[in-house]
């Protein structure tokens, strides 16, 4: 797939270089680099989700109640 992406000169610089000493072209240093950024994000939601069933001082779930409650009663017995 092609795409086109706007970066700033120092980074558009210094992928250059990197690609040179890794002795990738550009196109796989950004499908690498986007791929390990992927990764390191993939869990984010599920986190985010966990913190706020989780957290002390939290919102309203936004959970289905059923759900909340389930929950609820679970973690409850693990205090």
């Amino acid at each position: 797939m092609k795409t086109a992406i706007s970066v700033p000169d120092r980074v558009f610089r210094s992928a250059e270089d990197l690609a040179a000493r890794l002795r990738v072209s550009r196109s796989e240093l950004y499908s690498n680099a986007l791929a390990e950024f992927i990764e390191k994000h993939k869990n984010d939601l599920t986190t985010s989700r966990l913190n706020e069933i989780y957290a002390k001082n939290r919102k309203p779930s936004t959970l289905e109640p059923e759900i909340a409650l389930l929950q609820y009663h679970t973690t409850k017995r693990h205090r």
